[in-house]
């Protein structure tokens, strides 16, 4: 069974910041066999995006999708951003440019459906994996 995964690099994010992308950028990925810790380690060696700093913020098994699949799926929500446009991004696919409001919308209303009182919250980055892991399940 594969894995989906989410990362976030802070290097990254603070480079996206600098450039007036946003720091809200995250990787979505899927990891077929060796799950998704094996995935984000690779990552690390391989310097995706130019960067040695993944870390892997949240992670769920799913079944019947691959990795095109599911950042088309995201991509119907979230920017994805565009890695021929931004020579930094070494070509990686699965980066989003995720808004904050709507994850923060997103939170609202789970907590809203889940019967308690919608509260001002503060989006941590495992806000944002659920959010984006949420869009892949359709």
């Amino acid at each position: 069974m594969a894995e989906i995964y989410v990362a976030v690099s802070r290097s990254l994010q603070t480079w996206a910041g600098d450039v007036g992308l946003t720091k809200h950028l995250y990787k979505l990925g899927v990891a077929a066999d060796d799950g998704a810790e094996a995935a984000v380690a690779r990552m690390v060696e391989e310097r995706c995006a130019g960067r040695t700093d993944w870390k892997l913020v949240r992670k769920q098994e799913v079944e019947g999708i691959d990795e095109p699949a599911a950042l088309d799926r995201v991509a119907k929500k979230e920017m994805a951003v565009d890695p021929a446009y931004y020579p930094q991004l070494k070509g990686t696919p699965g980066i989003f440019k995720v808004k904050l409001t709507n994850v923060e919308n997103h939170v609202l209303v789970r907590q809203a459906l889940a019967g308690e009182q919608p509260k001002h919250i503060r989006i941590k980055p495992t806000d944002f994996a659920d959010y984006l892991i949420r869009h892949v399940g359709g």
